[in-house]
């Protein structure tokens, strides 16, 4: 799976990093004084993942735990991201990694009890100014349940958020890996959001991700565990068979849950920065991304005229309402509604 696995010396023997290290007995390692001195440092192409990856095992420094973006949770609540790791298996074209870092190699940071003591640290402070409610997020910098099987921390946070009903956790994912969720008993302040688009949107995008039909039943069998089941249509990309396709989604989702059982759905159109967009042209050139019409919108990123963006989204959300879903369940993502 690795070629070589870099870990950093002053948690050696952390128990995450010799499980790691056992695991891949049979991978080259090697000890390092910091991920940074290595990570990055020489610039390394985006498509090398599918020949070339490494394994770097560190601590997470600096802030552990920020604010989001705007417009990126239910509005009128407080939320907060944290970073377990950086990259992913997955080669989503349209993935804003892609430009983000100088290397596809991933990171595992095993230092969660820093984490989960500045999370701690942010609840005290929300709690104090009376907000009832407090979201973290976990899945930014990388997916939350594809290599949760290696990682090993989600049952510290499930402890932590048992502990802290007033706070919430979405774990972010494409991925159809819950052997680890189904040894936890589900908690109604974690949530399992999953990011789908229609079928061959999947297969023309969603590189080396688990397909929808996969995906539905890791739904499935999550929603008849008992945990609490959200989706993100994110990123929407347009196609001939536009409507028709969501519609078909929303089929096959309705066949293994009730609208009732979905905590909320978010819609965000594809988006790029424009470092990001020349890396999907490089990239990707044989796309059909590229088939269709950019410009720069209201925050500087690369995404379809407004006009057809709000249609698209318009469009989503009545097929939503028309299957039963209410208003409040849903919420544009990362897209302002007084936007250009």
């Amino acid at each position: 799976m690795f070629e070589k696995i870099f870990y950093e010396k002053n948690i050696e023997n952390h128990p995450k990093t010799q499980f790691l290290l056992n695991k891949f007995s049979q991978t080259p390692n090697m000890a390092i004084d910091r991920v940074d001195d290595i990570f990055g440092r020489v610039k390394k192409p985006y498509l090398q993942k599918r020949t070339n990856l490494n394994l770097f095992i560190g601590e997470k420094r600096g802030q552990l735990v920020k604010e989001t973006p705007a417009a990126y949770g239910l509005l009128g609540e407080p939320h907060y991201y944290f970073i377990h790791s950086y990259n992913c298996l997955y080669e989503c074209d349209y993935c804003y990694l892609q430009g983000y870092f100088h290397s596809p190699d991933l990171v595992f940071f095993v230092n969660h009890e820093d984490i989960l003591k500045e999370m701690e640290s942010v609840v005290k402070i929300n709690k104090e100014k009376g907000h009832k409610t407090i979201w973290f997020h976990a899945g930014e910098y990388s997916d939350s349940l594809a290599l949760s099987h290696l990682t090993k921390e989600l049952p510290q946070y499930f402890d932590f958020f048992k502990k802290n009903p007033e706070a919430k956790l979405e774990l972010r994912t494409k991925s159809a890996n819950i052997r680890e969720l189904k040894e936890l008993a589900p908690l109604k302040n974690v949530i399992v959001s999953f990011s789908l688009s229609p079928k061959d949107k999947i297969k023309d995008h969603d590189l080396k991700t688990p397909p929808l039909k996969a995906r539905i039943k890791a739904i499935e069998t999550l929603r008849e565990l008992g945990h609490p089941i959200a989706l993100h249509f994110d990123p929407i990309i347009y196609g001939p068979c536009f409507k028709e396709d969501y519609e078909e989604l929303l089929k096959s989702l309705m066949k293994v849950m009730k609208p009732k059982d979905i905590k909320y759905i978010s819609f965000g159109v594809v988006r790029f920065t424009k470092e990001v967009y020349h890396q999907v042209k490089k990239n990707y050139p044989d796309s059909k991304i590229h088939h269709q019409e950019f410009i720069k919108s209201f925050d500087g990123k690369v995404r379809y005229i407004k006009p057809q963006r709000l249609w698209m989204l318009q469009t989503i959300k009545d097929l939503c309402l028309n299957n039963g879903m209410k208003e409040e369940q849903l919420y544009l993502c990362m897209e302002a509604e007084e936007s250009e």
